[in-house]
């Protein structure tokens, strides 16, 4: 039997090559991952879940809340988190390249399935607390439940409410974790 002595390292020029035909293509730290389009469900979830995170955002002045196509780059990784909450860009020029100075998000939301579940607990989940991003959340309509993760804690999993306290405020958000499924 023949054993891979070498695994390919993807670039964000090799990334940004592969055709748009309705999967998202991502690299972690080298690493191609390819998701098929997403289920009703998940855009369910994530519809529900702008509803309840928009107003907040915007009365406390937090950005705008980001979907799919929106991209994180660090350290030559780019992915497309299902949901992430960060402040405008402070010099947008309507060019990709952009991406690379662009806010951390305060806040960065994946929902898991039988595709990313691994992917969004191991690999993406290192890559947003190596890239200080404030507080990361793994929705998973299996278990019906959110984990939180925040750098230097335990992760935490919720399945009645979830509180988010962003840097600086006082008033939390809080909402049933029910309201998303």
């Amino acid at each position: 039997m023949a054993v891979a002595t070498h695994v390919k390292k993807w670039t964000l020029r090799e990334l940004h090559r592969l055709p748009d035909d309705g999967n998202k293509y991502e690299v972690v730290r080298g690493e191609l991952f390819v998701t098929p389009p997403p289920t009703d469900e998940h855009e369910t979830i994530l519809a529900k879940l702008t509803e309840i995170l928009g107003p907040y955002v915007r009365v406390h002045g937090l950005g705008h809340v980001y979907h799919p196509r929106a991209v994180m780059r660090f350290e030559g990784s780019e992915v497309e988190p299902d949901l992430m909450v960060r402040s405008e860009h402070p010099r947008p020029t309507g060019r990709d390249v952009d991406w690379t100075r662009a806010p951390i998000p305060i806040l960065v939301v994946e929902i898991a399935s039988g595709y990313t579940r691994r992917r969004d607990r191991g690999e993406k989940r290192r890559l947003y607390l190596d890239a200080a991003v404030e507080e990361y959340w793994i929705i998973d309509p299996e278990q019906r439940d959110v984990t939180v993760v925040h750098g230097g804690q335990r992760d935490s999993t919720h399945r009645d409410f979830v509180n988010w306290l962003p840097a600086g405020l006082a008033v939390p958000l809080t909402f049933e974790v029910g309201e998303l499924f």
